[in-house]
């Protein structure tokens, strides 16, 4: 086993500086530290032109926190990178030369491309564009193929639009808004690739992120992070309202709404608000990954761009192998379910929709990460962790689904559990075959050996569905085990099932 690397990723943003730590090793990753601090280095920069010196001494204290803090548990490298606030202030070497970090300028270029990198490796974007929405800038990245083609950077970040048009005082005037909204049409008034950039819009950055926490609290959806929400625009709108119509710190109050950021999310809000008008973007989709994962993976993954070759399999496999699985098991369950799944597609049983096999192959790969948590219970810490790690790539719902079906890969009738607001018709009959194909697998694979090779599907003209084992030894285990699967084979299949050694 290779040893584990720990990579700290340090964003110096105009609002906030956050250090997050990266654990990498044996061709998986994943977040397991984060230190955050509301700096707000960027405050009068828009007036002045400078950072001001009580910004750079919480700023300077807070690098110092973050240098510390790396040697403290033993970072193995440190990517420290500052974007528009100190990137612009005519003073920003007062910062830099004292910082306790060493610090890369990234250029409004750059800080777009770490962006793209975000959204492109934790989403299915293939063309659209992307949105980054800071404190001191805005980037937006037109995305063709998966390929960054146009980009660009505009001084409209929250705090900088905040400080601009008084949105941190008081309630927000209709005038106010509307002035805001002109100013960012005229900012993007010289960029028309952004109208032709299509319909799929993905946001990073915190912004966006409480934004979606906000419009889910409003909708009244389960909640298991906001990786993937996708916020309506009409939705948006009356979250605009409602923030506009109460005093700062009073926006706080409106659920989902982070303290922190309640005297700029109205700002923040109105900027997204005005893209999507000017794009003509039907909605924006929430990532949680954000210009720190960007920078992690310009850094971790190879290939120019470094990009993942498909998200959704590389999300589920770098779950999976956190968690070390018994990798003989876990594919032999995986290949026995698919199998099913095809043959049972081919007699007519079920449509065999391809993305449906691909949300059972997910389960099965994951169904027994619960077991690093504890044997008894597995299916259901099993479930936690996948709701949990969000899947980057795929949906909210397709999430519940897989969740759900981990969650009935040993016992019980399947149900929605809670999820059915992000559910569809017909995804109660999706779910209950995932479970079945899931578990029959499992129970043909229960002695962990690989005994069962494979399996026939015999649909007879009758009522039911023959499973012929095919097997290099004893299959009582594997045939006692599949064999107390009828009343989900018949809810699932609508057949009666019976088993036996080929």
């Amino acid at each position: 086993m290779a040893a584990e690397r720990r990579i700290a990723v340090c964003d110096l943003g105009s609002n906030s500086f956050r250090l997050v730590v990266f654990t990498a090793a044996d061709g998986w990753w994943r977040r397991t530290d984060e230190i955050h601090e509301p700096v707000r280095i960027g405050a009068g920069l828009a007036e002045t032109g400078k950072l001001s010196e009580d910004g750079i001494a919480r700023g300077l204290a807070t690098a110092e926190v973050f240098a510390h803090f790396c040697e403290a548990v033993g970072i193995d490298d440190i990517d420290a990178v500052a974007t528009s606030a100190i990137r612009d202030a005519t003073n920003a070497e007062d910062f830099l030369t004292r910082a306790a970090l060493p610090v890369r300028v990234l250029s409004k270029e750059e800080e777009a491309r770490m962006g793209y990198l975000a959204a492109v490796n934790s989403t299915t974007l293939s063309d659209g564009a992307v949105l980054d929405l800071g404190g001191g800038s805005m980037q937006l990245v037109h995305v063709k193929s998966r390929i960054a083609a146009e980009l660009g950077s505009w001084p409209l970040g929250a705090v900088r639009m905040t400080e601009r048009f008084g949105l941190g005082d008081g309630v927000a005037s209709k005038r106010q808004l509307k002035a805001l909204r002109e100013h960012v049409a005229r900012e993007l008034e010289a960029s028309d690739w952004i109208a032709r950039s299509g319909d799929r819009l993905v946001g990073i950055g915190g912004t966006v992120r409480n934004l979606a926490a906000a419009v889910q609290r409003a909708e009244g959806v389960p909640e298991f992070g906001v990786q993937g929400y996708v916020v309506e625009h009409d939705a948006l709108s009356d979250l605009v309202q409602r923030l506009a119509a109460v005093e700062p710190d009073e926006r706080a109050k409106v659920p989902g709404i982070k303290y922190s950021r309640a005297d700029l999310i109205l700002a923040g809000a109105a900027v997204v608000e005005a893209v999507l008008d000017l794009g003509g973007f039907p909605a924006i989709e929430a990532t949680e990954a954000g210009l720190r994962e960007g920078v992690f993976f310009d850094n971790y993954l190879e290939g120019d761009p470094p990009l993942f070759d498909d998200v959704r399999r590389s999300s589920v496999l770098n779950l999976a192998l956190q968690y070390h699985m018994d990798q003989a098991h876990t594919e032999h369950v995986a290949r026995l379910a698919i199998g099913l799944f095809d043959d049972t597609a081919a007699a007519g049983l079920h449509p065999g929709d391809a993305r449906e096999r691909e949300l059972l192959w997910s389960a099965c790969v994951l169904h027994d990460i619960g077991m690093s948590v504890d044997y008894d219970d597995h299916h259901k810490h099993s479930k936690y962790l996948v709701l949990n790690s969000g899947l980057p790539g795929f949906t909210q719902r397709e999430v519940a689904i897989i969740g759900q079906a981990v969650r009935f890969h040993r016992k019980g009738m399947p149900n929605a559990g809670g999820f059915e607001k992000l559910l569809r018709k017909g995804d109660d009959a999706i779910l209950d075959r995932c479970a079945l194909f899931l578990r029959l697998a499992e129970d043909l694979e229960r002695s962990r050996d690989q005994l069962v090779r494979e399996v026939g599907v015999h649909v007879n003209g009758g009522d039911e569905v023959h499973l012929a084992l095919h097997a290099a030894g004893d299959v009582r285990v594997a045939r006692w085990a599949a064999g107390r699967e009828v009343e989900l084979f018949r809810r699932a299949l609508g057949r009666g099932l019976t088993l036996d050694a080929a």
